[in-house]
């Protein structure tokens, strides 16, 4: 339950107490897994976006967004 706990960032629900720990381990991959997955979309996402700033503001807007 705490390595859930620890992917979720938050208490898992009180539903989840009776599954068993093999399947709470899973479920535990699975949440860091796709968190991530998302984490890495935002970057793309945010690396082409910055494909329509002009090339010479390129590096500081870099360095602000991304501090």
């Amino acid at each position: 339950m705490r390595e859930l706990a620890e992917a979720l960032g938050a208490p898992p629900p009180p539903g989840l107490a009776a599954a068993a720990p093999e399947e709470l381990a899973l479920l535990a991959r699975a949440v860091r897994a796709r968190r991530e997955s998302h984490a890495a979309g935002l970057n793309d996402a945010a690396e082409e976006a910055l494909k329509l700033v002009p090339a010479l503001a390129r590096g500081p807007v870099r360095r602000i967004l991304f501090r």
